[in-house]
């Protein structure tokens, strides 16, 4: 069974484990439609729905999995903004 398959309606109902492994979210939150995992942290919707009733070990294991789920997002190159085309142009970048 994969961790992603254990969402609040198939666990047993239990309190809210204590958060003794960190969140990998970076405040980006949005999802690549491609692998269905966040571009900022890597993890599933489900997974960033139900982080804080994961156990530690469930945690551990999602946090363990990112560094290959980041290498196969596409990553998309930053839109230039205007204070930095300008800077271009300028030659100062």
């Amino acid at each position: 069974m994969n961790v992603n398959d254990l969402n609040r309606e198939t666990r047993p109902p239990r309190e809210r484990c204590p958060v003794t492994v960190e969140s990998p979210c970076i405040l980006v939150c949005s999802i690549d439609r491609s692998t269905g995992h966040c571009f900022g942290c890597g993890r599933s919707s489900a997974e960033i729905t139900n982080w804080l009733v994961y156990s530690a070990a469930e945690r551990r294991a999602i946090m363990d999995e990112l560094p290959a789920r980041l290498d196969k997002i596409e990553r998309k190159p930053r839109r230039v903004t205007k204070r930095q085309r300008l800077a271009l142009e300028r030659g100062e970048g």
